[in-house]
Order: C-alpha cells, then sequence, then structure tokens
C-alpha cells in the first residue's frame, strides 16, 4: 500500500515564459503554435528538472518513490525524464513509469494557449462567464472547471490503494498537483475557492503526503527550497 506520495509539478515551459511576457507587454498573441499538450519545457525548465533529479537522489534509498506516474503531456515526460537521469535512476533500475491520462492539464477548450486578452477580445461573454462564475466553477466550452480536474484527480488517488508500491511519485501539472490537495484535504466547494485564491503551485516544487491511519497527512506543499536561484 502506498505510504508516501510525492507530487512534482513540471518545470518552466516556453507557454509559461510566453504569457509572463505577453502580459508584461500587454500583447494579446503569446505566440505559442500548436496543442497545450505539446508545449515544451523552457531552457531553465531543464535545469529546474535537473534540481529535482537531484533531490531525488538525495531522498534515503529505502525512502525514495518506486513507481513514477505522468501526465501525457510532453513537458511532465521531459521533466520526469531529466529527473530520472540526473538521479541515475535511468532504465534497467527499479522505478516504473506509467503515464496516466488523468494527471493531464486542465483542458480549455476553445480557450486554449489563449492569453486573457485575446480572450476578452475575441470572446468576451465567455470572458464575462469566466468572471461571474469564479475559476472553481468556470468550464469553458470543450473544457473543463476545477471541479472536473478535481474529480480525476480523486478517481486517480482512490486507484493508489490498490498500487502495491510504498512510495510514489507524480509529475503533473499546477491543476492535478492543487486539486491533490483539494481531496486529500476532503475540502468542500467554499474550502476549494479560498484556496484557490491563496496558494499557488510553483514550477518544479515538490508536494509531499504521507499516509497515516489511513489518512493522507500533508507534509509540505509547493516546496521549491532545492531549486536555483
Amino acid at each position: 500500500m502506498v505510504v508516501d506520495l510525492w507530487a512534482v509539478r513540471h518545470g518552466q515551459s516556453t507557454a509559461n515564459v510566453a504569457f509572463e511576457e505577453a502580459a508584461r507587454y500587454r500583447r494579446e498573441d503569446a505566440g505559442i503554435p500548436g496543442k497545450d499538450a505539446d508545449v515544451p519545457l523552457s531552457v531553465f525548465g531543464r535545469t529546474q528538472a535537473a534540481a529535482l533529479g537531484r533531490w531525488l537522489a538525495s531522498l534515503p534509498g529505502d525512502s525514495r518513490p518506486e513507481v513514477a506516474y505522468e501526465s501525457p503531456y510532453w513537458r511532465a515526460h521531459q521533466t520526469l525524464k531529466i529527473m530520472m537521469e540526473e538521479s541515475r535512476l535511468a532504465p534497467g533500475v527499479p522505478v516504473e513509469v506509467r503515464v496516466d491520462e488523468r494527471l493531464r492539464d486542465r483542458e480549455t477548450g476553445i480557450l486554449e494557449l489563449l492569453t486573457p486578452a485575446a480572450i476578452a477580445r475575441r470572446y468576451p461573454a465567455e470572458a464575462d462567464r469566466r468572471q461571474r462564475i469564479g475559476e472553481v466553477f468556470y468550464r469553458p466550452p470543450g473544457g473543463e472547471s476545477m471541479l472536473d480536474v478535481a474529480h480525476r484527480t480523486r478517481s486517480f488517488l482512490n486507484d493508489l490503494d490498490a498500487e502495491p508500491a510504498r512510495g510514489v511519485l507524480v509529475v503533473g501539472h499546477d491543476a492535478t498537483v492543487l486539486m491533490m490537495r483539494a481531496v486529500n484535504d476532503g475540502l468542500d466547494e467554499t474550502a476549494l475557492v479560498e484556496l484557490m485564491a491563496r496558494v499557488v503551485v510553483a514550477n518544479a516544487s515538490v508536494s509531499h503526503w504521507h499516509r497515516d491511519d489511513g489518512r493522507w497527512a500533508r507534509r509540505s506543499f509547493s516546496t521549491v527550497a532545492h531549486l536555483p536561484e
């Protein structure tokens, strides 16, 4: 049975950089082509992933995760691959990697890879509805609300009851890590709204839960002490 669960957000992506620059210079177009699932890590994101690998290697041998689950998105896959290479947990070492669709980032439908400025101009009615409903409940056309992400995250966590490994590593996204906290902490919808208003899951951060008497106890959340300045 799983006793320790570590959740990692992927390293900085090229979209993270592009959206920050678009906001800084008030641009509508962030210049990110293709699909969100195909967005890669930035150069600094790869550096962060290597730092995560060194953190992983620093764990006592009997405390390291035995199984790693990753989001199917490219930036999450790159993060885990670099982590394992840096920590020497390479193929041939008994650490199993599994892809789980439930760990994907929040799907934003017609708003995918659009900046807030672009959404306001192209879909003003959606921008207004999003503002009125709030981020927890808002579901864009073709996309998901954060409650939808919480439901699939809960499904994943429930399935860990049948996982024989004692330690599990998850590499996903800010939405999935945040919803892990919501599910493990047993938050209702009101508490989830409050959590999302005050908590940010940092790139390449580590969150840790330990199972005690059948319940997940949060040991740390979104820690970045292992990362370079």
